[in-house]
């Protein structure tokens, strides 16, 4: 179904925040305008019976305004774009946080109050990891491109036409998809039911202990430790947790001039003043070590 709803919205961030910044670091997403400052998302939206597309832009003073493309309730696409951005979350305090770790601060300043940016959902978040299982990330992208573009719903906005990643009733209907291996298949099936009993609930997995939230993903055929914390963190977007990943512990130990990577227990020991913040604070730590072996070629 072709979608043509139109509506539009308009938030004031909640502390600091660059739609320009967060797109350079995280998104990559298309930009709707010359200047950078609008961009174009699209997704199947949580509760699986449509997709949306919504372009964001951030004016001159700051705020955030949206349109939002698609069939269904347009708050409900509009709430889950925010969360995308990390939006959803009064930032107000963080600044504190970087007053009060004058490490944090530097980073603070140095990436412009850099926020989390999500994935659509954790139903997405847990296709993407599954897909680019074993390949390189511009493989794994590719793949999931080409799905969206073949099997997605497809939404106009702006005179442009957008894909969103085929939804989980879509996902349960494909037998083979170009790129992936029969395992994985599988594996992206199980997926989509978990999405469609409400597992993967991105506000439902917030609303967990981040340890029982793990373990529950980890009854997901074919998902880890590793690909677990990613979608709890990154697809779900809890903002106070430290993640367990080996780029954020070597930002630890370059940010905080350590002799050696921390222990889990040092490390958090470290993160306790970054609270309520933590897993802001530790994206900071990783895109800052990330930069680091990029500039050192590594």
């Amino acid at each position: 179904m072709q979608a043509t709803a139109s509506r539009t919205r308009s938030l004031t961030p909640l502390g600091p925040f660059s739609l320009t910044n967060q797109n350079r670091y995280f998104g990559g997403w298309v930009t709707a305008d010359d200047d950078g400052r609008s961009i174009v998302m699209a997704f199947p939206v949580e509760g699986w019976q449509h997709a949306a597309a919504v372009r964001i832009r951030q004016e001159d003073d700051g705020t955030i305004t949206g349109t939002i493309e698609g069939d269904g309730d347009p708050d409900v696409a509009w709430r889950q774009a925010l969360a995308v951005l990390s939006l959803d979350v009064d930032g107000t305090g963080f600044p504190a946080v970087g007053q009060a770790d004058p490490v944090i601060g530097a980073l603070q300043r140095e990436h412009a109050f850099l926020r989390p940016v999500l994935f659509h959902s954790p139903y997405e978040a847990a296709c993407a990891f599954v897909i680019a299982h074993r390949l390189r990330i511009v493989q794994g992208r590719a793949i999931r491109r080409r799905m969206a573009e073949r099997d997605g719903e497809a939404v106009t906005i702006g005179g442009a036409v957008v894909h969103a990643f085929p939804s989980p009733h879509r996902l349960l209907q494909l037998d083979t998809i170009p790129g992936v291996n029969d395992e994985k298949v599988l594996r992206l099936h199980g997926i989509a039911r978990a999405a469609l009993d409400g597992v993967l609930d991105r506000e439902r997995l917030r609303g967990l202990p981040v340890g029982q939230a793990l373990a529950e993903v980890r009854r997901l055929r074919g998902i880890g430790d590793f690909f677990a914390a990613g979608i709890v963190l990154r697809g779900a977007g809890v903002v106070d947790a430290v993640p367990d990943d080996e780029m954020t512990k070597a930002g630890v130990q370059h940010a905080y001039r350590l002799p050696e990577p921390p222990t889990a227990e040092r490390f958090a020991a470290i993160a306790e003043a970054w609270r309520p913040y933590r897993m802001w604070c530790s994206v900071l730590v990783h895109a800052t070590e990330r930069r680091r072996r990029e500039s050192a070629g590594g």
